[in-house]
Formats: structure tokens, C-alpha cells, sequence
């Protein structure tokens, strides 16, 4: 057996008390996630399907990225409306990577095929050299059991595929185009890996 140490979760910076009636409770919080997430979606994709589950899984893992993402001998200032940020060091930030990369192959018929550096373009090099790195990732995390390197990886892939996405138009049909998706898919298969691994779903709309 193996004593793992971990932070505290604050509140306005400071601990919670159950003595003092200062706490959050988990069965609170998660409710609150989701019904955020369901608010989200109504202004933002009302033609989605499944709107409840997707809702469920953008918030429940936004609470739990939120959590590991952290280093765990940190403390945890907690706040619903920084972890629910699309935009953000946050789950629903990579879930909306890995569901953007999901309705980029449905739009333009992915089929797989062996990737050539020359068909990518210049951005594509950071993504690469953070693939590679992922088994690595991985492996470090268990060894010290620290999720927050999964965590801070699967964003460090996200801002890097976004970018990358940002400066180069996958959809053009020309000769390389399914190069190009095949390369967005791998992204997308270690995106999935890493939230499975933090337990946390992937869902492919958003």
C-alpha cells in the first residue's frame, strides 16, 4: 500500500468547515455542473441530440478535470464557473477539441491513410512532437501517481491541435485532405485515451 498525500478544496481561499456549516457538497456541485452544461448547450447547439447525457458528461467532467488537473500536494480554490469555461485550462475545453476533430471527419468522409509531414504544414510539428510523448505521460503519471500530467498534457494537445487547426484548412479538397484527417483522428484517438483515463467521457457533439 501506498499513502498518497493531497491538498485541501477552498472556498473563497478559504478551507471548509463542517463544524462551522462551510462546505460544498459533491452531490450539489455535480448538479449545479450539469444544469450549467444543459444552459450551455440551450444557447449554443439547441439542435443537439441527446442533450441531457451530453450535458451529464461535459459537466461531471468538468468537476473532475477541475480536481486532477491540479498538482495533488495542491490546494483547490473552488469555482464552478472557472472549471465550466469552454475556453479555459478546463475538461469542457477538451471535450469541445475532441468533438470539433469529430465533426471535422463526419464532414469531410474521413477514410485513414498514411501521413506524410509535407501534407501537414508547419504547425502540425508541436502536435506531433506532443503525441510522442504521451506513452511517456502516461507511464510518469502512474509511477507518481499524479493525474494532473495527463490533464495538463490533454490541454497542451488541445491548445496545440487548435492552433494548428486555425492556420491550416483540413477540408479543402485537394490530395492531402484525407492525410490531413487522418492526422486530426490520431489527435483525436489520445484526446479520448487521456479523458477515459482521468475518467472523464468524450463526446462527439457537443
Amino acid at each position: 500500500l501506498q499513502h498518497v498525500a493531497f491538498g485541501m478544496m477552498l472556498k473563497d481561499g478559504k478551507k471548509m468547515s463542517t463544524r462551522k456549516g462551510k462546505v460544498v457538497l459533491l452531490a450539489d456541485v455535480l448538479a449545479e455542473a450539469i444544469e450549467t452544461a444543459k444552459r450551455n448547450i440551450e444557447e449554443k447547439n439547441q439542435a443537439l441530440e441527446q442533450k441531457e447525457l451530453v450535458a451529464r458528461q461535459v459537466g461531471v467532467g468538468a468537476v473532475i478535470f477541475n480536481d486532477l488537473k491540479n498538482n495533488r500536494m495542491n490546494d483547490i480554490d473552488f469555482s464552478l464557473e472557472q472549471m465550466m469555461n469552454f475556453e479555459g485550462e478546463t475538461g469542457p475545453y477538451v471535450q469541445y477539441t475532441f468533438a470539433r476533430i469529430s465533426s471535422l471527419l463526419e464532414k469531410g468522409e474521413f477514410k485513414e491513410q498514411s501521413i506524410t509531414f509535407e501534407a501537414l504544414g508547419e504547425y502540425a510539428w508541436p502536435v506531433i512532437q506532443l503525441l510522442e510523448q504521451y506513452p511517456i505521460i502516461v507511464q510518469k503519471s502512474f509511477e507518481q501517481a499524479d493525474p494532473s500530467q495527463i490533464a495538463k498534457f490533454s490541454l497542451h494537445l488541445s491548445r496545440a491541435f487548435n492552433k494548428y487547426y486555425a492556420h491550416t484548412k483540413i477540408l479543402v479538397e485537394d490530395e492531402w485532405k484525407q492525410m490531413k484527417l487522418s492526422f486530426a483522428f490520431s489527435v483525436a484517438i489520445v484526446l479520448k485515451d487521456a479523458l477515459s483515463l482521468l475518467g472523464i467521457s468524450a463526446p462527439n457533439k457537443m
